[in-house]
């Protein structure tokens, strides 16, 4: 479950998630529902992402375990759960 509440996710975050995961960009735009390219450029921080790019991204991390870490509002890291 998503926690609506909590800070967004980094683009370090999802690089460190999706690397974790071993997941491509391919795989994790597969898993959220996502074009590769909407990855790839919220990766890069191109621009600023849709709050529903967000939610996505994090869901599919968390559906597979992963915990991301915050300081406040400043994404630190990320775990498994």
């Amino acid at each position: 479950m998503v926690n609506d509440d909590a800070p967004d996710i980094t683009a370090a975050q999802v690089r460190a998630a999706r690397g974790w995961l071993c997941w491509t960009q391919d795989e994790l735009a597969r898993r959220s529902g996502l074009s590769q390219r909407s990855v790839a450029r919220f990766e890069l921080e191109i621009s600023a992402p849709y709050a529903s790019t967000v939610a996505a991204l994090r869901k599919a991390f968390e559906d597979q375990g992963i915990c991301f870490e915050f300081e406040g509002t400043e994404g630190k890291g990320m775990r498994v759960r």
